[in-house]
C-alpha cells in the first residue's frame, strides 16, 4: 500500500502562495485558518532566500497522535494522519508536540472556547462516508476517494511541491537533485546543512 507524503522542493518555490488559496478554496477552511502555509528564511537577501510550503506532513510516528488524550487521531491505509472531530475536546496538545505547527485552534478567544483542532487532511476527509455533505463541511473535499491528488500539489505553477506516494515522489526529488549536482550546483544537504546551521563548514 502506498504512503502519503509531501516534498517541498525549495529550488523551484516562488512563493506565490498558490498552494495556500487552492487548499482554502477547495475545502472552504475558516477564516484565520490556514491548513497550509509558505514559509521564506533569508528574506530579502539576494541568493540566499528560500521558500518552502508547510503543511502537516503524515508523519510515520506522529506527535500528535502521542499526545491526544481523547486518541482522536488516526492512521489511514495510505499513511495519512486524520482526525476525529466529533472526539476532539480541543485541549491544544497536538498544536504544542507538532513540529511543523498543522494542527490549528478554529477561532480565537478564551482557552476551551477555540473549537475543534483543524488541520490538513492531505484531501482525504475524515472518518464520515466518502463524499457526504458531513464530510465536506467537517473536513473539506475528500479529494483522493476520487482518485485525485491533493489540491495544493496539483495547483503549484513549479512543481517545487510534490504531494502522492512516498516513494515515487521522493525518486523524483532525488532525479532533480541528482541533475542540480551534475550541473555544479548546491543540492540536497550542501543546500540546508552544516553552513546554514554554524556558519560556516565544518572542521576537517
Amino acid at each position: 500500500m502506498a504512503q502519503m507524503k509531501f516534498i517541498c522542493d525549495t529550488e523551484r518555490c516562488i512563493e506565490c502562495n498558490g498552494c495556500v488559496t487552492a487548499c482554502k478554496a477547495e475545502h472552504d477552511v475558516p477564516w484565520g485558518v490556514n491548513r497550509r502555509r509558505v514559509v521564506t528564511i533569508n528574506d530579502g537577501e539576494v541568493g540566499a532566500e528560500k521558500s518552502i510550503s508547510v503543511a502537516c506532513m503524515h508523519c510515520a510516528d506522529a506527535p500528535c497522535m502521542a499526545v491526544c488524550p481523547v486518541q482522536c487521531f488516526y492512521k489511514t491505509d495510505e499513511g495519512v494522519v486524520l482526525h476525529d472531530k466529533d472526539v476532539c475536546i480541543g485541549c491544544g496538545y497536538c498544536s504544542y508536540a507538532c513540529p511543523f505547527g498543522a494542527p490549528q485552534f478554529p477561532q480565537s478567544s478564551t482557552f476551551g472556547m477555540r473549537g475543534k483542532m483543524d488541520k490538513c487532511t492531505f484531501c482525504a476527509g475524515g472518518p464520515e462516508e466518502n463524499g457526504s455533505q458531513a464530510e465536506y463541511e467537517k473536513y473539506g473535499r475528500n479529494r483522493l476517494s476520487e482518485g485525485k491528488l491533493p489540491a495544493c500539489a496539483e495547483m503549484c505553477s513549479t512543481k517545487a511541491l510534490l504531494g502522492g506516494d512516498g516513494d515515487v515522489i521522493s525518486d523524483i526529488f532525488r532525479n532533480r537533485v541528482t541533475m542540480r549536482q551534475a550541473n555544479g550546483k548546491e543540492a540536497g544537504a550542501n543546500l540546508f546543512g552544516w553552513g546554514t546551521a554554524y556558519g560556516g563548514k565544518p572542521a576537517a
